[in-house]
């Protein structure tokens, strides 16, 4: 008994109480997302709402599971984890339904399970798992090999299930072994690649390497008696030019035709306001004409008369604009942000490697949707379809980030003796 309420006392009821707000917020949303004066019944399970409070109800039994397993279980059987949803991953390529263009889904009795989803969690533990050994060092080059193949592989996986969006999200894992000492010269290099890639879709391939040649001409002109300098400068030009002419033939010959419209739409080099560009127009409309104070609960008419698609899933943040206005979208960005801060501030007081890894894995992959997700719902980002954490209607999401903060939650009440 003792060891028992000493358990309890050591959750954090802090991540708790925001995890219970954001997602009876979130079915709040999705129950005015879809909402039908002819179904008005909280409990009609032939509606989202209806279906999301049975995922809500199982997500509850799923945190109880987590608390009541030895947190041992989670290191030691992590690679063990990350190789059977690397084997759904596989399988699901072979005999997945094909949802929204994208093969990744499992269809089970009516519902569908995402292996995708859960991959997250799972690369996250055996990233963890294997930063945490006594042997790794990240400065060595080889532990960054290992590491990469270990997001890399699921990721890979994923983008063959044509499910872009949850393959991005492993990018962000790169803020992980930053935390864990990788040189912030590798940020600085993302940070290059990105605005590189951006050019690289508005500008003519051809004008910009004349002007990152004349950039490197410069650039030698001044180290022109540093051989080894000028030696860094080519090879970082041919480097350069090349990517340059790879993202123009990934974009023109390996991205799909509404992958494309998308991007142009975003970056300006096309207006198609009833095509790519209608949900993102439309999403805007509806956060815009919330004003300060929001229409009020059920009366969104962007909401009510489903002029954004998709508005359950990848677009609820829309609801939460129309109906709640600037105060609740602020309320709800707030919470969300407070969440993450909250989860590194526990991450940054564990005594066990792994936990803290694994915390900041769990605070990575939260902020990489909460980003992408609001961002594509103001415009500001590609749609891509991720959803918002704990938000978003659907099954799979809402248990795949249960998972994942519980697993975290369940870590740090053992933290004074995991070691």
């Amino acid at each position: 008994m003792r060891e028992q309420k000493s358990i309890l006392g050591n959750i954090d009821w802090v991540m708790v109480g925001m995890y219970t707000c954001l997602v009876f917020m979130g079915w709040l949303n999705i129950y005015a997302a879809v909402y039908d004066e002819n179904h008005k019944s909280i409990f009609d399970f032939g509606q989202s709402y209806g279906k999301q409070l049975i995922w809500i109800a199982t997500s509850a039994l799923l945190a109880l599971f987590i608390m009541a397993i030895d947190p041992k279980f989670f290191s030691q059987f992590a690679f063990g984890i990350y190789g059977f949803f690397l084997l759904l991953l596989i399988i699901v390529l072979i005999t997945g339904k094909t949802t929204a263009g994208s093969k990744s889904w499992f269809e089970i009795g009516g519902f569908g399970l995402q292996p995708s989803e859960f991959a997250k969690f799972a690369s996250n533990l055996a990233l963890a798992k294997f930063l945490s050994s006594t042997d790794i060092h990240i400065k060595e080059v080889k532990t960054k090999v290992y590491a990469t193949l270990i997001l890399l592989v699921p990721a890979l996986l994923i983008l063959l299930q044509n499910d872009t969006g949850s393959a991005i999200v492993y990018a962000v894992f790169i803020l992980v072994l930053y935390r864990e000492g990788l040189s912030g010269n590798i940020l600085i290099f993302g940070l290059i690649i990105a605005i590189l890639f951006v050019l690289a879709l508005i500008m003519n391939q051809f004008i910009l390497s004349g002007i990152v040649i004349a950039l490197a001409l410069i650039f030698v002109f001044f180290i022109r008696k540093n051989r080894r300098g000028i030696i860094t400068v080519v090879a970082f030009l041919v480097l350069t030019i090349s990517f340059i002419f790879i993202v123009d033939y990934v974009f023109k010959n390996v991205l799909q035709d509404h992958q494309r419209q998308r991007i142009n739409v975003l970056l300006g080099k096309e207006l198609d306001l009833k095509g790519a560009g209608y949900n993102v127009n439309q999403s805007k409309i509806a956060i815009g004409s919330g004003g300060f104070l929001g229409k009020g609960y059920l009366n969104g008419t962007q909401t009510k008369f489903n002029f954004v698609p998709e508005q359950s899933t990848d677009f609820i943040f829309c609801t939460v604009g129309e109906e709640w206005g600037f105060i609740g979208s602020f309320v709800v960005v707030g919470l969300l942000i407070g969440l993450l801060i909250r989860i590194i501030f526990v991450a940054e007081r564990q005594r066990s490697p792994f936990s803290r890894i694994y915390g900041y894995g769990v605070a990575s992959i939260l902020f990489m949707h909460i980003f992408v997700n609001i961002g594509m719902a103001l415009g500001l980002l590609p749609v891509i379809g991720i959803p918002l954490p704990f938000f978003s209607y659907g099954g799979s999401s809402l248990w795949s980030f249960t998972i994942l903060l519980f697993i975290f939650i369940k870590q740090d009440s053992y933290r004074l003796n995991l070691l």
